[in-house]
């Protein structure tokens, strides 16, 4: 048997906003002795509870998760910062003799911890600014279409609406002068773990949209603008953090700065949170060592159970 046959098991739940993953996730612990951590971008965030659709205090207290309310909303986030606080969440997990159940949304966080991130140079807080001034005054469409000129491996894998993505692209060209897409690559050392990686990718994008509708108006009803009014009344956030660009909190900041009413508000966000989900949609299609469940023509749990099953037994 070799090395890499010897490396600890750990599971990848993965798939687009509104797909189901924290039930199936909380649905298999029940039946292997898993323990969780969160990879999502949003609910690492204390304080985005509603708008991230973060699991309430019930089901967390019954299955807890890893990674979730470890950072203040003022403070940053990155990639590389996930990868080490998850893969030393994961060696504890193992340590219990327990497997270690990933499940999340956020492809960079994924990709960041199984395959590495590239030596990139750090942020530049005067060309950033520089960056969203030409961007307030031109669209973020423009520098779309400069990233295109630039770089168009990269302005094909960033969505024109993604100005975070957009932004760091551009940037880095600025900084670097050379593409970002030739300087990706992550490291060529095996991942420590051997990965199950499970895909909730429903087909029917009208039911995927009608249950991203229904969500969003659900975190309405819930009191999403009285969060994101307290989150503001906190003095020390911006619309520009990384926080507050999540979705659905960066169109209720604008609703709450007058920008539009409530019925746009609606509208916005359930638009931006299926533009999500398409995005997410595509990253999954790329991994192709995933086992693809449709949660809309199947019974995920059975599905997914039986692959553990098999994944577990095979490490034996």
């Amino acid at each position: 048997m070799s090395k890499l046959d010897d490396r600890p098991l750990a599971i990848f739940l993965m798939g687009p906003t509104a797909s189901g993953k924290t039930d199936l996730a909380c649905a298999l612990s029940e039946r292997f002795a898993l323990e969780l951590v969160s990879v999502d971008s949003a609910l690492v965030y204390r304080g985005l509870d509603i708008g991230s659709a973060k699991p309430d205090a019930a089901t967390l207290a019954r299955y807890p998760h890893a990674l979730i309310d470890i950072r203040d909303p003022a403070q940053a986030y990155s990639a590389a910062e996930f990868a080490g606080d998850a893969l030393a969440a994961m060696r504890a997990i193992t340590a219990r003799g327990r497997l270690p159940l990933l499940v999340g949304g956020t492809g960079l966080y994924f990709r960041a911890l199984q395959k590495g991130l590239s030596r990139l140079p750090e942020a530049d807080a005067g060309l950033r600014q520089r960056l969203a001034d030409e961007a307030a005054e031109q669209g973020w469409a423009a520098l779309h279409a400069r990233l295109a000129r630039l770089d168009p491996v990269a302005a094909a894998r960033i969505d024109a609406n993604d100005a975070q993505r957009l932004q760091r692209a551009l940037e880095v060209i600025e900084l670097t002068g050379r593409p970002l897409s030739e300087q990706q690559g992550g490291h060529a050392v095996p991942f420590e773990y051997r990965v199950l990686k499970l895909a909730l990718l429903p087909e029917d994008r009208a039911a995927l949209h009608a249950r991203i509708a229904r969500r969003f108006v659900q975190m309405l009803d819930a009191g999403l603008v009285d969060e994101v009014r307290a989150l503001r009344a906190r003095g020390d956030l911006a619309p520009d953090m990384p926080a507050m660009r999540a979705v659905g909190y960066r169109q209720t900041w604008e609703h709450l700065d007058g920008a539009y009413g409530l019925d746009e508000l609606r509208n916005r966000g359930i638009f931006a949170t299926r533009q999500l989900a398409k995005r997410q949609t595509t990253w999954l299609r790329a991994e192709r060592d995933a086992r693809v469940i449709d949660p809309d023509r199947q019974p995920a749990l059975p599905r997914a159970a039986d692959a553990l099953d098999l994944f577990t037994r095979s490490a034996h």
